[in-house]
């Protein structure tokens, strides 16, 4: 039996989870059988959900309480709390776990607030940590300890216009690189921000402004080493490189669909296909899954079909099989699409399963 966690908004969030609940997949009978089997571990609006790369830990973003919090699998379709929850900021909305399992990265949209948290070695979340240097100084001089500082607030690249009140940063995710440094986006100030993890968290390296009202959301790394990015106002996708300094610029930019209406149409997730060749990503509003095929060795892509995504409000999807599966949080289902095997359009909806105000799907170990 193939098995999904799934995050979605409860009462505190005016959504119907119990917490992070669980679907199933009867193994030889394909997405026709994906259904929701119940609560694996009651928490208040786990609305985005990360996996440990080695160990059966997840970790949700506890969005309404500003928290985030490790679960380790406690049984087949259980999972315990692996230590309390700890304060991350307002809005907490998305987490990026490093590759060697070391650091989790926590996006908060409420505040623009980016918070690195230690990782453990049995899986569990390690709060900020003193600042060495202000600690020796307590011991030596009796002054007063300092916690971990905060990473570096954004401010505003774009000018405000005149008669306008000033904009509010939104952090909203993040992408570790393969030089160890990190990306987030802002939402509220149209930016990539590249940071450097640093002994008192994140330093930042430097930024990249996007044009202003675009709001970049979500991400992936390209296989080619390109970042792709979705923007929620602009409906376009963004393409960064690296440069041979290391500083990341903008390369690219393509509309996620030519049918996307900016104001009414909001691309939320954006996943690429395995074999790198496809990216594609959902318009709330029109409900619609967009795909865009890769070119120039991953330095530019374009929209090539467009398909119904059998949900209302496709807050999150995932490749899985040869399918897209599509959480709808205003609907309360999880869709299953299907995708062309040569092209990797998407195609017909196969199935759709009812699930609690669904926010992010992630696959079991």
């Amino acid at each position: 039996m193939t098995r999904f966690w799934v995050g979605g908004y409860g009462a505190d969030m005016d959504g119907d989870a119990e917490g992070i609940g669980y679907l199933a997949v009867d193994d030889g009978r394909g997405p026709s059988t994906l259904r929701w089997r119940g609560v694996a571990a009651p928490v208040a609006s786990p609305s985005w959900l990360a996996a440990h790369p080695s160990l059966d830990v997840v970790y949700a973003a506890l969005e309404g309480a500003g928290a985030v919090q490790a679960f380790a699998r406690a049984g087949e379709t259980t999972l315990r709390a692996l230590g309390p929850a700890l304060p991350a900021g307002d809005s907490v909305c998305h987490l990026a776990v490093s590759p060697v399992g070391r650091a989790l990265i926590a996006s908060c949209y409420g505040d623009g607030r980016v918070v690195r948290f230690g990782i453990a070695a049995d899986g569990s979340l390690v709060a900020a940590a003193p600042d060495k240097a202000a600690a020796l100084r307590a011991a030596l001089f009796g002054e007063e300890a300092e916690e971990q500082r905060d990473a570096a607030a954004a401010s505003d690249p774009h000018p405000t216009p005149a008669g306008e009140e000033p904009r509010v940063s939104h952090a909203h995710a993040a992408v570790f690189l393969p030089d160890g440094r990190i990306a987030t986006t802002d939402l509220g100030f149209d930016l990539v921000r590249i940071w450097r993890p640093s002994t008192t968290g994140l330093t930042i390296d430097h930024e990249v402004v996007l044009p202003r009202g675009t709001g970049p959301r979500h991400m992936v790394l390209h296989p080619s080493g390109h970042l792709h990015v979705v923007t929620e106002y602009s409906c376009e996708v963004f393409t960064l490189a690296a440069a041979r300094d290391g500083r990341w610029g903008l390369v690219s930019a393509t509309p996620a669909s030519p049918i996307a209406q900016i104001g009414t149409d909001f691309p939320a997730e954006l996943a690429v296909a395995r074999d790198g060749h496809t990216l594609y990503t959902a318009l709330r509003g029109s409900n619609t899954l967009a795909a865009l095929r890769v070119k120039d060795s991953g330095g530019a892509v374009e929209p090539f079909a467009l398909a119904d995504s059998g949900v209302d409000w496709p807050r999150h999807h995932l490749v899985h099989e040869g399918v897209l599966l599509v959480a709808g949080q205003r609907s309360g289902t999880v869709s299953a699409v299907d995708l062309d095997e040569r092209t990797g359009a998407p195609r017909e909806v196969r199935h759709v399963t009812p699930a609690p105000t669904p926010t992010v799907i992630l696959p079991m170990r």
